[in-house]
């Protein structure tokens, strides 16, 4: 596989400190070296190439904002559904993953990475079909936070909601009828958060297999919200209810 191109110092810089395989950094010309000295200094103890070119040459690679610096790094790997399990069994908190049933937007996706690391959840859940994979602009987009939130590609969701519920993970789903609001979910469980696609919403054969529903209550004149910022909220209130105020994280 191509090697993949990020930019950005964030999304390099969280590259580099995490032990991505990096082939080349771009920087660009007359860039101010101390705003990026961290990276530099990794990247000399780790024997990366660092090449100094003009700003049109990282122009031409990216067409987002790159800050100045570039990076092509090993294609993103995904996580195995058994090998992530096997893990979760060692530790000693509830876990919380994401499903995303049919997420097209490479923003969203990115977004999603960015408030899943923010507040702990364990792995995002994506299937290989009908769904946005890992790619740069997820990357850039992500700001630095797809190296840290595992995704899981799998083949079949309904399946692995099976796999899952036999490790007793609990299905939320978001609808808007017979649902209960957000702010009252029970997050004292082992929780798979369903997240459907900008279009279509959930799919049914998906929708039969949660538990129970929420609704995140709209007083404006727009009554459905982006699908990062309904993931958002329900991530944020798992955070909530399980680190209540005054309660050290």
């Amino acid at each position: 596989m191509e090697d993949l191109t990020i930019v950005g110092r964030h999304a390099v810089k969280e590259a580099i400190m995490s032990g991505r395989t990096i082939n080349k950094i771009l920087i660009q010309e007359n860039i101010k070296k101390q705003q990026i000295a961290d990276i530099l200094k990794k990247a000399k103890s780790e024997k990366i190439i660092v090449q100094t070119v003009p700003k049109s040459k990282i122009d031409h690679i990216s067409d987002s904002p790159h800050q100045g610096i570039a990076a092509f790094i090993a294609p993103y790997a995904y996580k195995a559904l058994d090998a992530f399990l096997e893990e979760m069994e060692q530790q000693d908190h509830l876990p919380c993953v994401l499903i995303l049933d049919g997420l097209e937007d490479p923003h969203n996706l990115g977004s999603i990475l960015r408030t899943a690391d923010a507040t702990g959840i364990d792995a995002i859940i994506i299937p290989k079909r009908r769904s946005v994979a890992l790619t740069q602009v997820v990357a850039k987009a992500s700001t630095g936070a797809i190296e840290h939130v595992p995704v899981i590609r799998v083949t079949n969701l309904s399946q692995t909601m099976d796999t899952l519920r036999d490790k007793g993970y609990w299905f939320v789903g978001s609808e808007a009828k017979h649902s209960t609001d957000y702010r009252e979910m029970d997050a004292g469980m082992p929780l798979a958060i369903v997240i459907g696609s900008e279009g279509q919403g959930t799919s049914r054969v998906v929708l039969e297999k949660c538990d129970f529903f929420l609704n995140i209550p709209m007083v404006g004149h727009v009554n459905s919200l982006n699908a990062s910022v309904a993931a958002s909220l329900l991530m944020y209130e798992v955070y909530r209810k399980r680190h209540p105020l005054g309660e050290k994280s």
